[in-house]
């Protein structure tokens, strides 16, 4: 089997299966989650329990329309994205939505990483996009430890339900350092 590192971003998210898409998706959302409201944690538990069930039947569906509804009053910074994120969540578990979710989760996620990471916008733009084909060369490093969970997230979820744990666990300690830049960045502010 090829290693995470050895395959472009891209190319893992082509391969995957339902099950790693929703997750990969996921834990972009679930990292992002400081960004629209700092205390929202365990809003995705149940979006988390579904992707363990394999997303059969209404539960994913269901789970994720929960989350958008307790989320829609927070307006943190980069609410909209996140937001976004959420709201483009598909609620049917079937290959093709959920890649175009994985995917688009992927770009924002790297894309708001990069907005803590100094460099002008037009300069990350591009960084992120040569980030995701795997020439991560000038990542800052919120957006180089950003592209390392991501490709962590989806070569775990590929092993199944132990997998899926190491997810959420990278996924947790994505949005503590998220948000603790966060915190830190509006201090000095």
């Amino acid at each position: 089997m090829t290693s995470a590192t050895s395959r472009s971003l891209l190319e893992m998210i082509a391969v995957a299966d339902e099950r790693t898409l929703a997750a990969a998706g996921l834990a972009c959302l679930d990292r992002c989650l400081p960004l629209l409201d700092p205390d929202a944690a365990d809003v995705l538990r149940p979006a988390w329990a579904a992707v363990a069930r394999g997303g059969g039947g209404d539960a994913w569906g269901e789970a994720v329309a929960k989350a958008g509804v307790e989320l829609a009053g927070a307006a943190g910074p980069h609410a909209a994205d996140v937001r976004g994120m959420l709201g483009d969540a598909p609620a049917d578990w079937s290959d093709g939505p959920l890649r175009a979710w994985a995917d688009a989760c992927s770009a924002t996620a790297l894309a708001l990483h990069a907005t803590y990471d100094a460099g002008e916008a037009d300069e990350r733009a591009g960084l992120v996009e040569r980030c995701r084909s795997g020439e991560p060369s000038g990542a800052g490093p919120l957006l180089a430890g950003e592209l390392r969970r991501q490709q962590a997230v989806l070569d775990s979820a590929a092993h199944g339900p132990t997998g899926l744990r190491r997810a959420r666990d990278l996924s947790t300690e994505g949005r503590r350092v998220l948000k603790a830049v966060v915190s830190r960045r509006a201090r000095g502010n």
